[in-house]
C-alpha cells in the first residue's frame, strides 16, 4: 500500500549519508585548491585538458567535452576560452559540420598536461587512493558504480 509519507533516514542511513554528502562538498574544493597550488590551473581545467589529451588527434567536439566534464556549455565555453587565451587549446569549426565547434589541445597544451599529470596523480593519491586499503578501494569502486548507475537513470519524481 503506497504512502504519502517520506521514508525518513534511520540512524544508520544518516550515519552513512552525512559523511558522504560532506565528502561531495569538500573533495571538489580540496582537489581544486591542490591543483591550483601545484599547477596554477583548476582541477576542472585539468580535466578538460586531460580529456583532450586522451582523444584522437587531441580533439573533441565541445558538446562531447561538456558531457565528459559534466559541465554546461556556457561553463565549458568560458573555461576553454581561458585555456585558448593561454595557448593551451584552440577552437575551430568541424569541417563536415559548421555548427559543431571543436576544441583541440595545442602542442603547448599537451606539454602542460604531461607536466601536470604527475602532480594530479599525487593529489588524487593523497586525498583518495592512499587513504584506502585494497579491500576498501574495491568497495569504493563497487559503491561508486552503483551510485553512478542510479544517478545516470531517469531521476525520481519529486514529491509535491
Amino acid at each position: 500500500m503506497p504512502t504519502d509519507q517520506p521514508r525518513w533516514l534511520n540512524q544508520r542511513e544518516r550515519d552513512a549519508w552525512l559523511p558522504f554528502v560532506g565528502l561531495l562538498l569538500k573533495l571538489p574544493h580540496a582537489l581544486d585548491s591542490a591543483m591550483r597550488r601545484t599547477t596554477g590551473l583548476s582541477h576542472f581545467e585539468y580535466l578538460v585538458l586531460s580529456a583532450l589529451s586522451d582523444s584522437t588527434e587531441h580533439t573533441r567536439p565541445m558538446s562531447e567535452l561538456a558531457e565528459i566534464a559534466n559541465a554546461s556549455q556556457s561553463r565549458l565555453s568560458h573555461v576553454v576560452a581561458k585555456l585558448e587565451e593561454n595557448g593551451l587549446v584552440r577552437r575551430s569549426t568541424c569541417p563536415g559540420n559548421g555548427r559543431v565547434v571543436l576544441a583541440t589541445l595545442t602542442e603547448a597544451g599537451y606539454r602542460e598536461i604531461v607536466a601536470m599529470a604527475p602532480r594530479h596523480v599525487d593529489v588524487v593519491r593523497a586525498l583518495v587512493i592512499d587513504t584506502l586499503d585494497t579491500e576498501q578501494l574495491d568497495q569504493l569502486t563497487a559503491i561508486c558504480a552503483r551510485i553512478r548507475s542510479a544517478v545516470d537513470r531517469e531521476p525520481p519524481t519529486s514529491r509535491r
